[in-house]
């Protein structure tokens, strides 16, 4: 089975005035379909950089990547765009909805960008099929403004599912979120992951990376561990729980 993500020996070296700043100085990661892999790191790590060589927003300096077998390297810019919306799905901190359009309608637009126009009906028909995948079906008229923000942020994932994309990129998705939200969302990325969808997610918070079944932890722009997460959390377990800690906190 071909790895959905083949990184070898990838560097990104930025130049600013007469200093070269190396962002990622030699990655190798092969990524297999249906992981669910967090990315980690300290600010400068490159984890940032990573994600964008990844996502088609940036190209490497150097060495080879490969995305569900595709070498990236060499595409233009309209067949970098094509690949992005085909094969990735952007998840993103600030939810990114458009404000005076509703749920459905926001799920709909990467399928406004696809090179093979989709009528109407069938696209709000996979709009709709989105937002029940991520239990938000009966929300499908509402505005974002109407919306909590774990709502918001379903609506979101809802949107990178909708083309059926190879991968689904998730740079800090629970940053925006409150702790109850958070595990929330996560459990909802468990359970997509559960059907096979592979999942790369940025976050710089331990117990959010403990719900992945990877971690990989970058430092200097350098891979200097990659492990499985042993002690993987149950979303909704720990949803139950935390919820009956607040409530004998009420309680007392």
């Amino acid at each position: 089975m071909n790895a959905v993500i083949q990184l070898k020996d990838v560097h990104k070296t930025y130049h600013t005035g007469e200093v070269d700043v190396r962002a990622v100085s030699g990655v190798t990661l092969a990524i297999q379909p249906g992981e669910f892999v967090a990315i980690m790191g300290a600010s400068g790590s490159g984890k940032s950089t990573l994600m964008n060589i990844i996502g088609c927003l940036d190209r490497a300096t150097a060495g080879q990547f490969l995305l569900d077998g595709v070498d990236v390297s060499g595409l233009n810019r309209d067949e970098l765009a094509d690949i992005r919306n085909q094969k990735i799905g952007f998840i993103f901190q600030g939810f990114n909805l458009l404000a005076r359009t509703a749920a459905v309608e926001n799920v709909e637009l990467p399928m406004l960008y696809r090179r093979r126009n989709l009528a109407g009906r069938e696209r709000r028909e996979r709009g709709l099929q989105a937002l029940e995948t991520v239990g938000l079906s009966d929300r499908a008229d509402h505005l974002p403004s109407q919306l909590s923000g774990g709502q918001q942020q379903r609506v979101a994932i809802a949107r990178a599912l909708v083309n059926q994309p190879a991968l689904l990129l998730a740079d800090e998705p629970t940053g925006n979120l409150d702790t109850q939200t958070s595990i929330e969302i996560m459990g909802v990325f468990q359970k997509l992951n559960d059907t096979g969808i592979t999942i790369i997610m940025i976050t710089h918070e331990l117990d959010i990376a403990h719900y992945t079944k990877r971690t990989v932890v970058l430092r200097d722009g350098l891979v200097v561990s990659d492990t499985p997460v042993t002690n993987r959390l149950n979303a909704e377990k720990e949803s139950t729980r935390l919820k009956a800690e607040q409530q004998a906190v009420q309680l007392a």
